[in-house]
């Protein structure tokens, strides 16, 4: 399974709502939020087979507007190869 990193912007009206579903869906504990500073966003690292799937764990009222990115890490000798 490849990681991704997933994020879920939504209004300050939509805020609670957003907190609520995430926690109803026994993700609340992965996900990081920046409310308490004003950026309505949420974030979290997940495991899953593609985008579509990953984006699962946003609220269907928030999904079209999130966005999934597959990470990747890179070893020492991979960057010691960005040289040749």
């Amino acid at each position: 399974m490849d990681r991704f990193l997933i994020e879920s912007p939504h209004t300050v009206e939509d805020c609670r709502r957003a907190v609520k579903l995430v926690f109803t869906m026994g993700y609340l504990k992965n996900f990081d939020w920046g409310c308490r500073d004003e950026v309505h966003k949420g974030w979290i690292v997940i495991e899953a087979e593609d985008q579509s799937q990953a984006l699962l764990v946003v609220p269907p009222f928030l999904r079209s507007k999130a966005s999934a990115v597959k990470l990747a890490k890179f070893e020492p000798e991979m960057v010691k190869e960005f040289n040749e």
